[in-house]
C-alpha cells in the first residue's frame, strides 16, 4: 500500500520531468543556433489593420485576435533570426507594387530604428550569428513577388541595396517571366528573362525563393541557380496535394543543389482534408450569388449567410494541429535529408493557424514535438536555424565568385520579344 501510494504522489513529478526536459533541451538549442523563420507579414497585417497607426504604434504587446507577432511574443518564442515579408498585391499595376514594397521596406526599417535593443538588420549569415549572440533579432527582408520589380533589374539592385535577401519569383498570379502555382501557365516554368533574373540574383548574392511558383518554374529555377535556393514558406506537396506544396521530385532535387524548404503552417497547405474543405465551402459561397442573374440566394445577404451556416454545421471544419505541422518536416526530413528543412511559418499571412501554433511564441513547443519523436540537439538546430545559415552562406560564395560579372541590364522585350 505504501508502495503504490509512493508511486501515485511521483507520478505528478514523473509526467511533468519530460516536458520539462525538452523545454531546457530547445532553449539550450536556441542560446548557440538562432531560430530563423523563413516568412512572416506581419508588415503587410500592420499595413491593413493599423493604417497609419503602424509607424509609431507601441508593438510591444499587441491583440492576439488581431496579431500573430508583437515583442513579447517574439522573445518568448525564442526567435532569433527573422526574414520579414514585404509583400504588395500582385493585381497592382507595375509601379505601384513598387511604390508599395518601397512602403513596406521604410515601415521595417523604422520598427528597427525604433527598437534597436529587439531587431538589428542583417544581410549576411555573420551578420545573423554576431546579432542572435547579442541577444537580438537578427531581421532581414523578403520581397514575395517578381511583379514587384516590375522587370527591372535595377528596381531588383535598389531593393538588394535597401537590404532585401530574397525575392520569391512569383505570387499567386503568374507575370511575364515565370509562372505561378496558383495560376494558368503561360510559359512552361521561367522565360529567358526569367533565368536572367535567377543569375543575377545569384551575382547579388540574394535567395531565390520558389514558393509560389508552378512545379515547372521550381525546376527550371533549380536547374539554372548556381546557388542554393529557398522555398521560404512551403510544405509537402505527398501529404496535401495543394500545388503551393513541393513534390517528392523538386524534394529531391532541392537536396542536390543544397538548398533548404522552410514548412509553412497555413492549414490548407498541411492537411488534405481541409484543403479538400476549403475548397467545398467556396463552391458552396459561389453558388449563392452568381451576378448578374444566377444564384440560390443572389441579393438575399441574410438568407446566403443563414444557408452557408447550415453547410458548416453539417460540414464541419476539419481540424489542422502542430502534429499535422511535425509530419511535413518529418517528411521532407525522409525524402531530401535533415540539412535541407527549415520553418516559414507565415505568420500573420494567413486567416487562421494550426492548433498549437497560434503566434511566434510556439516555436518551442513544435521542436518539442519533434524531439519527442526522437530528433537530437543537432538535427533541432539544422532545423532551426543552421540550414538556412549555410545556405546563406553558399549564396554569399556564389556572388563572391561572380563579383567581375557586370550587372544585368537586359529587359523582358530584348530577352523573350515580347
Amino acid at each position: 500500500m505504501r508502495h503504490a501510494l509512493a508511486l501515485l504522489l511521483a507520478a505528478p513529478l514523473m509526467i511533468s520531468a519530460g516536458p520539462a526536459s525538452y523545454e531546457t533541451r530547445v532553449a539550450n538549442v536556441l542560446a548557440k543556433t538562432p531560430l530563423i523563420d523563413g516568412h512572416n507579414d506581419w508588415a503587410e497585417t500592420l499595413v491593413d489593420k493599423a493604417g497609419d497607426a503602424r509607424w509609431t504604434m507601441d508593438l510591444t504587446r499587441l491583440d492576439p485576435a488581431k496579431y500573430n507577432t508583437d515583442i513579447i511574443r517574439l522573445r518568448a518564442g525564442h526567435v532569433g533570426g527573422q526574414f520579414w515579408s514585404v509583400y504588395v498585391s500582385a493585381n497592382l499595376p507595375g509601379p505601384e507594387q513598387v511604390k508599395e514594397t518601397l512602403d513596406q521596406i521604410g515601415l521595417m526599417k523604422s520598427i528597427f530604428q525604433r527598437y534597436p535593443s529587439v531587431f538589428a538588420p542583417a544581410v549576411t549569415a555573420a551578420d545573423v550569428r554576431r546579432i542572435h549572440a547579442s541577444g537580438r533579432i537578427a531581421s532581414m527582408l523578403g520581397v514575395e513577388g517578381g511583379g514587384q520589380i516590375d522587370g527591372s533589374f535595377s528596381v531588383l539592385r535598389a531593393y538588394r541595396a535597401l537590404g532585401a535577401s530574397y525575392l520569391t519569383l512569383t505570387h499567386v498570379k503568374t507575370i511575364e517571366w515565370a509562372d505561378s502555382a496558383t495560376d494558368n501557365p503561360q510559359h512552361g516554368g521561367l522565360t529567358k528573362f526569367g533565368e536572367a533574373v535567377v543569375h543575377e540574383l545569384n551575382r547579388l548574392g540574394m535567395l531565390v525563393d520558389l514558393s509560389h511558383v508552378s512545379e515547372d518554374t521550381m525546376i527550371d529555377a533549380l536547374r539554372v541557380s548556381k546557388a542554393p535556393v529557398i522555398f521560404s514558406h512551403s510544405s509537402a506537396r505527398a501529404l496535401d496535394d495543394h500545388p503551393r506544396d513541393v513534390s517528392d521530385k523538386v524534394l529531391k532535387l532541392l537536396a542536390q543543389n543544397g538548398g533548404v524548404i522552410m514548412v509553412n503552417y497555413a492549414p490548407s497547405y498541411v492537411s488534405e482534408a481541409r484543403r479538400q474543405w476549403e475548397a467545398a465551402r467556396n463552391g458552396e459561397k459561389a453558388s449563392y450569388n452568381a451576378p448578374p442573374y444566377g444564384g440560390l440566394y443572389i441579393g438575399q445577404p441574410e438568407r446566403a449567410k443563414a444557408a452557408l451556416a447550415e453547410w458548416e454545421k453539417a460540414h464541419p471544419r476539419p481540424a489542422v494541429t502542430l502534429a499535422m505541422v511535425a509530419d511535413h518536416i518529418d517528411h521532407v526530413v525522409k525524402v531530401a535529408g535533415i540539412d535541407h528543412v527549415g520553418i516559414g511559418s507565415d505568420f500573420d499571412g494567413v486567416e487562421s493557424l494550426p492548433d498549437g501554433l497560434d503566434s511566434v511564441a510556439t516555436y518551442p513547443a513544435l521542436l518539442a514535438e519533434l524531439m519527442r519523436r526522437g530528433w537530437t540537439d543537432e538535427m533541432i538546430a539544422k532545423l532551426a536555424g543552421g540550414n538556412v545559415l549555410r545556405v546563406m552562406e553558399g549564396a554569399e560564395r556564389v556572388a563572391a565568385s561572380m563579383a567581375k560579372e557586370p550587372p544585368a541590364t537586359a529587359t523582358i522585350k530584348m530577352l523573350d520579344g515580347k
